[in-house]
This record gives structure tokens, sequence and C-alpha cells, in this order.
């Protein structure tokens, strides 16, 4: 069982951060994986799947070297950098990490990942090249062009965390944030459940970095740095494009895409997360979605949570496409 030992100066010192990087990674890893895990993932990759296969069918050795990096149990270290935890750096600084890993170091990162010698093929010196190459790519033709509603759920999510947090403490905030991962007590965190040595991060920033993809790992830069990568919540990341064409008509489209979120309990800074919309026109709308009886609300701690009626439910999936008129 795999688990760090943690200080209550590091725990203090912990916090969520963003990072587009490894947005890209856990996409990359969605597209090698090609199943999806909700019927929003399932349209996008129906619409950049067979681009990605295409772009490694001409490209065999990024191929083989993609393949190679990304393992069952572990990923090739300069793959996926460990965030700095400073500020909100661009997806271009980042990647900038795995283009200027040195060579050799590529080839033993590969080494560990494939817990064997590496391929014929891929003893060349432009691996970390070739590996940020597909990286910039994936990033510009199949991140970039949704980021600012991924950006969006991934605030969310910090934001429900953050609630957790205030509300049950650090057990209750990291308990199941990636699959195996559970507070122990002592200090000490599971991080993953194969058998892997204690580590000690005493002295070390210890950060959470949330992506919409429901892929996960864990990185660090010596016992300077660790990073928890995670999925977001389910409820969060299964958010299609918006609200249907014909509530929005109905309601007007801003109001409509509230009411749309409101499937699961949701608090207002939630919805101001998720919509981008400001918190005065947010409560505007559920005002209104209040007095016509299509949501409740309820509290939960120090939050009040709002949800859709059975009457907001039927108008909701009236109007939507997928049901037949």
């Amino acid at each position: 069982m795999g688990w760090w030992q943690i200080s209550a100066d590091t725990l203090a010192d912990s916090r969520f951060v963003v990072s587009p990087l490894a947005e890209a990674v856990a996409t990359v890893k969605t597209l090698e994986r090609g199943t999806a895990a909700h019927p929003g993932e399932r349209a996008w990759l129906d619409a950049h799947l067979p681009s990605y296969r295409t772009r490694l069918a001409a490209d065999p050795i990024t191929a083989l070297l993609i393949r190679s990096a990304l393992r069952p149990t572990w990923n090739a270290t300069f793959l996926t950098p460990t965030p700095t935890g400073e500020g909100e750096p661009s997806f271009e600084e980042e990647v900038a990490h795995v283009r200027d890993t040195p060579p050799e170091v590529a080839r033993d990162d590969l080494t560990e990942s494939l817990g064997g010698p590496v391929p014929a093929p891929l003893h060349r010196s432009d691996l970390p090249e070739r590996l940020a190459d597909l990286l910039a790519w994936v990033w510009r033709e199949s991140v970039l062009p949704y980021w600012e509603r991924r950006r969006r759920v991934i605030e969310a999510d910090v934001v429900a965390r953050t609630a957790r947090l205030g509300q049950g403490g650090w057990a209750a905030a990291l308990d199941g944030l990636r699959p195996g991962m559970r507070w122990l007590g002592d200090g000490r965190l599971r991080v993953h459940a194969d058998d892997h040595s204690p580590r000690e991060l005493s002295g070390a920033r210890l950060l959470f970095v949330p992506v919409t993809p429901r892929q996960s790992w864990v990185s660090w830069d010596g016992s300077l740095r660790s990073a928890v990568v995670y999925p977001c919540s389910g409820t969060l990341a299964d958010i299609g494009s918006g609200a249907p064409d014909a509530l929005g008509r109905l309601l007007g489209p801003a109001r409509a895409g509230v009411l749309v979120l409101l499937d699961a309990p949701k608090s207002t800074t939630q919805l101001v997360a998720l919509t981008g919309q400001g918190l005065g026109s947010v409560g505007r709308h559920l005002k209104v979605l209040l007095e016509a009886n299509l949501v409740r609300r309820r509290r939960a701690g120090r939050s009040v949570l709002y949800y859709r009626t059975d009457a907001g439910d039927v108008l909701v999936q009236a109007q939507s496409p997928h049901v037949p008129q």
C-alpha cells in the first residue's frame, strides 16, 4: 500500500491548483483509452479520436513513445512534471518543462515506466521534443476549444472540495479524491493501492490538481513538491454543452442553463463558476426559478444548495432533443 507521511505544516500549506498541462495529459490518456466515462465525453471522443489516431498512424515513433510513457501502473516522469504551485502558468510555460528534458533522463524515465528495456526505435535524442509536440497538438485541437468550460468545471470542483474541507476537515476533503486514496490518520495519506515505499513529505509543498477527464496520477519533484492529480466530481464533469435550444427560448438561455445544471445540488458559488455568470445574475435566476417552483433549496453546513424539483425535471426532459416529441 503506497502512502505519504504528511506533517501538519505541509498540510497547512497545501493548495488546489489549475494546470493546463495536466488537463492535456489527462486528455491524451483518455484518447489512448478510447472509451468514454459519460455521454458528454462520448460525443467529444467521437469528434476527436479519429484525428488523434490518424496523427499517430502517420508517426509510429511518437505512437510507440506515448504508449511506452503511459503505462497501467506508472507514467514516465518527464511526461507529468509536478506543477510549481506559483500562480497559474500557461500551457506553453508548462510544456516547456517536457520539451527541455535531457534525452538521457527521458530514456531513464521510460525504462522505469516500462519496467524494462526501452524499445530499440526509441533509442534517439528527440523523445522530449516529440512528446511535447504531441501534447501541444492535443492541447490545440482537443482541449483549447473547450478550455473555458473545462476551467469552470475545475473551479467548481475546487469550490466543492474547499467547502467539504471546511465542514469535515482534510479527511473528508481527501477521501476518495482518486481511486484508492484514503486518509489513514497519524499524518498518513494513502495515495494508491499499489505496494510502494512510504514517502516523507515534511517540508514539501503538497498540491492537488483537478482535471475534467476521469484520469488520475501522482507526481513529485524531489523533496520540493508533490502533487495528486485527480478527476473532478462526476456530477460536474458530466455537464453537457448547455441548455436545449427550446428551453433557452422558453426561459432565456442563461436561466435555462442554471436550471439544467441543477440536476444535482449545487451552491450559488458553484453555479457562478460553472456558468461564467456574475453572482447577481445567478441569484436573480435562482429567485425566479424558486418562485416558479422549478427548484428548491436546502442548507448543508454553511452552504445553501439548490436543486431541481420534479416539475423542473419534467420541464428539462420535455425540452431535451433526446426525448421523442
